[in-house]
């Protein structure tokens, strides 16, 4: 292996594996001294290096210089050359570990390799990546060659290989399809300040505009939904609620609860909670399917959110003042700052900072002590309770199904025994009035002899 030799071969390996020429010099040089060892010991004091314009390659060994072609010669050119494969191999894997991780986070486009119950493998150039079934949106399915887009989630080393994992889940993945489909976005005169997402059901997305004259909702929405419509069905279908976003809560809450309608918000700063008070018209509305609308818009303002009615709202605060009171060393008083700074419960009084609550009554840590405890012993009794209830619902609704079941069987019964019965007999004279002409004429015959 000459001088030009090493050249050719570091220039083919750059261009072909996209590999770096300092990378690819280094990883000779490694493989040289690796290949040397076999024959000096493993503990033996050596190196070599290659001119990187030339590739002349000078070696030493302690003090005393390496004929490389000679210490090749002594080891095997067999041997080197397969440290060397395997050095650059090596070099080639770091390589790609570099270029996956600048793009960490952003979307990928990949070609599905093959697709089972637990996994999708996707092509991505040179590396086969990964989209774990926990990371796919519920209700969609890959096929061979099918073209994808995922994000970049994770990237290490795995041996000489690549292993990259992908993500359609993620709420990065909305917000860099809203980057790629919208310049505004991409130009930065558009924000998305926040994303609360559950995969495959709703998305809720927060933006603002720098510049008044642009409609940041209007924008992302496009003409006729244009815009809007490329990524929906990206993300297979799923609804996207886009909302304004604004620093004030009292603002904010009630753009994140859109399209529900809220008559007022009540902060209840100390303990980061929102009570939202809705008409009983739009209270359904407001908490959503399974409660996903009120858990969405939570996660987007970061605001524990409490979606009840004005009639509710008395209701829990009469219960809670009543609850209070019973509580050693709670006043009336204390009862009503409690419920004013919107602690409604036992068991949101159990987390009360101490501090806190020894402002508000004027007590000793001691006494905070004594309430905490007694709201902590209630509300798990409370706990306890609310299970019980549960488990006689839930047996009583069983009872009722299984009862709904016996009448069912027994009237199909019932109905099966009505059609295999055969039917009764008809009368005599029934059977007279149904005699033939010829019998009638027979008996008419019959008396007229008589006579």
């Amino acid at each position: 292996m000459n001088a030009s030799e090493v050249l050719r071969i570091v220039d083919s390996l750059h261009r072909e594996k996209n590999i770096g020429k300092e990378i690819v010099f280094r990883a000779i040089e490694s493989a040289l001294v690796s290949a040397a060892r076999k024959h000096f010991g493993e503990d033996a004091d050596i190196e070599f290096i290659i001119e990187r314009d030339s590739g002349q390659i000078a070696g030493r060994c302690g003090q005393d210089e390496l004929d490389y072609e000679e210490t090749i010669g002594r080891i095997g050119a067999q041997t080197a050359k397969q440290v060397i494969i395997q050095k650059v191999r090596e070099a080639e894997r770091d390589s790609l570990i570099e270029e996956f991780t600048e793009i960490m986070n952003d979307i990928v486009t990949g070609a599905v390799n093959r697709s089972d119950n637990r996994v999708t493998t996707v092509t991505l150039g040179p590396v086969e990546a990964i989209l774990p079934r926990s990371e796919q949106i519920p209700g969609e399915s890959h096929q061979a060659n099918d073209r994808i887009r995922a994000l970049v989630t994770e990237v290490k080393a795995m041996n000489n290989r690549v292993k990259v994992v992908l993500s359609r889940t993620r709420p990065v993945f909305v917000q860099r399809l809203f980057e790629s489909e919208i310049p505004e976005i991409a130009d930065g005169v558009i924000s998305i300040n926040a994303i609360s997402r559950e995969a495959g059901y709703r998305s809720k997305v927060a933006v603002s505009s720098i510049d008044s004259k642009v409609d940041c909702v209007g924008a992302c929405v496009g003409v006729r939904g244009n815009r809007i419509k490329v990524i929906i069905d990206e993300l297979a279908g799923e609804r996207i609620d886009i909302v304004r976003f604004d620093e004030d809560p009292m603002i904010m809450i009630p753009n994140a609860l859109q399209p529900a309608e809220v008559d007022e918000v009540i902060l209840c700063q100390m303990i980061g909670k929102a009570i939202v008070l809705v008409g009983d018209d739009q209270l359904s509305l407001a908490i959503g399917k399974r409660g996903q609308n009120v858990r969405l818009a939570s996660k987007l303002c970061t605001w524990d959110i409490d979606i009840m009615t004005q009639s509710e709202l008395e209701t829990q605060i009469d219960r809670a003042v009543q609850g209070y009171i019973v509580l050693e060393g709670v006043d009336e008083e204390l009862a009503n700052k409690l419920v004013g700074e919107g602690y409604l419960s036992y068991d949101e009084l159990s987390v009360i900072e101490p501090t806190d609550l020894m402002e508000m009554g004027g007590i000793t840590e001691e006494q905070v002590d004594s309430i905490v405890d007694q709201a902590e012993k209630l509300a798990e009794e409370a706990e306890v309770r609310e299970e019980a209830e549960k488990r006689a619902k839930k047996a009583a609704y069983e009872e009722q199904k299984r009862q709904n079941a016996a009448k069912a069987a027994l009237a199909e019964a019932e109905a099966k025994q009505a059609r295999s019965k055969p039917p009764a007999e008809e009368p005599a004279a029934a059977e007279n009035k149904d005699a033939t002409p010829a019998d009638s004429n027979e008996s008419a015959t019959s008396e007229g002899s008589t006579e």
